[in-house]
């Protein structure tokens, strides 16, 4: 019989807790507005569809149509929450807070599940002796020049080579050419693409590899823990430093740290008026993208399940959090040696009022693999790798290579967050109910009440 010690008290009052103030933010505006309110909170739940399908026309249509939708989008959940404050007044205040204390109360008692995340395990080794550092001047706005990232690498030791923003440079022969020169690490002040060809280049000779946060969004470098801030905090790494054995990615032989997406993010990015018109080229594409008059019928098979013509596949190196709000956009790990896998397949202002507003909507797919293949009705498929616009031939294999990246991070990382648990509000409700000393599952006849025989005491059979 498998046995599980039940958690600590407090924790079993933080879950009755978090039970209690969640069932009062509800009850609360029940009760004070009564019939009427009860009412006005399926109004606003009908407002907020009808704004999710309103989004919908906006995205798929253009003219008028398109604008009334956006405003009808706009307008409607300001309208709902206006009527909800007036005429419930208070509660409306006060039911966010007992959520707050709701949602801070269930992590406290869920925090015994932090022990199944164990956290990514960290390398001592000793300091690089000829490190080379390729920097993009231009990337994140001239972040290279105004955290004076070159002056502090060369005094670190470093050989910094700056890439020339007049002429195209071929990244991976770069980083080839320092290998070739002696160099025992290579790392890059530069956008998430840069990062992925020279980390690509890293894995091949089992190179330690460094992630300066210059970029624009630094996706990487946040999963990673990095200051994004302060880039130049990211060279402490050089003289003290560790490492953590990462996962990397390959789309077709592309490799990304990232994601490569596929479908209708894919074919925007590809447009040469997307890099000084994002707004515009998107409103302008999308009609077409999201309504399959325009891009490839896409297929996808990952983990024994195939995604047909979905309007965007996104393959992240690690899959991303999509349990927790808060969680949003980040990767818990970079070593788990999955890919994730997010599928979005939306056909009318229905579906797509579901996909907002449903808790488990039938337009996403949320999946792990360890390779996806990304199929089309043409030879060719636009990708997005690390935001970087590429046409590979089909179908696209995707991997994940477990562990082949060596990281040297500074052993002071500030972005590292804490791992908060995800809130399981059945196993809060079992907590809360839980009064013994043990939880487990019983076997028939092997109950509480039940004495035991001396051999099942003893455990011989």
């Amino acid at each position: 019989m498998s046995t599980q010690t039940a958690p600590p008290a407090r924790e079993r009052w933080a879950a009755r807790a978090s039970l209690a103030s969640a069932a009062l933010a509800v009850a609360l505006p029940l009760a004070f507005g009564g019939v009427r309110g009860f009412l006005l909170l399926l109004a606003a739940l009908a407002a907020m569809a009808v704004a999710a399908a309103a989004l919908w026309w906006a995205l798929t249509r253009r003219g008028p149509v398109r604008w009334i939708a956006g405003l009808l989008a706009v307008l409607l959940p300001l309208a709902a929450v206006v009527i909800l404050a007036i005429t419930l007044l208070w509660t409306l205040l006060l039911s966010p807070l007992l959520w707050i204390v709701a949602v801070w109360c269930g992590r406290y008692a869920l925090r015994s599940a932090r022990g199944r995340h164990r956290p990514m395990r960290e390398h001592r080794t000793p300091p690089p002796r000829k490190p080379f550092v390729l920097m993009n001047p231009r990337s994140g706005g001239g972040k290279v020049e105004r955290f004076g990232l070159v002056e502090k690498a060369e005094r670190l030791g470093a050989r910094v080579v700056l890439l020339d923003p007049e002429r195209h440079q071929d990244v991976t022969e770069l980083a080839r050419q320092a290998v070739a020169d002696g160099a025992d690490l290579l790392g890059v002040a530069g956008g998430d693409g840069t990062q992925a060809l020279v980390a690509a280049v890293a894995a091949e000779h089992g190179l330690p590899f460094l992630v300066v946060s210059a970029g624009t969004r630094n996706h990487f470098a946040m999963d990673l823990g990095l200051d994004r801030d302060d880039p130049a905090t990211c060279l402490d790494a050089l003289t003290d430093g560790v490492e953590l054995r990462v996962d990397l990615g390959f789309a077709g032989e592309h490799p990304f740290v990232n994601n490569a997406s596929f479908g209708a993010y894919a074919a925007v990015v590809q447009d040469p008026a997307y890099r000084d018109d994002k707004i515009g080229t998107i409103l302008e594409l999308l009609p077409d993208l999201l309504t399959r008059e325009r891009g490839p019928v896409l297929t996808a098979h990952a983990a024994g399940t195939t995604l047909e013509a979905p309007q965007a596949v996104l393959v992240s190196n690690n899959p991303y959090r999509t349990n927790d709000p808060a969680g949003l956009g980040r990767r818990e790990r970079l070593d788990s040696g999955l890919l994730g896998v997010l599928g979005v397949k939306v056909d009318s202002a229905v579906e797509a009022a579901a996909l907002l507003l449903a808790p488990a909507p039938q337009g996403l797919a949320v999946l792990t693999a360890r390779e996806v293949v990304v199929t089309a009705d043409g030879g060719e498929l636009e990708a997005g790798i690390d935001g970087e616009a590429m046409v590979l031939p089909t179908p696209v294999r995707c991997r994940v290579e477990p562990g082949v990246l060596r990281v040297r991070v500074p052993k002071e990382r500030p972005g590292v967050p804490a791992v908060q648990p995800a809130l399981d509000w059945r196993r809060l409700l079992a907590m809360a109910l839980l009064v013994s000393r043990t939880a487990g599952v019983h076997r028939p006849g092997h109950g509480p009440g039940r004495e035991r025989r001396p051999e099942e005491r003893s455990g011989t059979p």
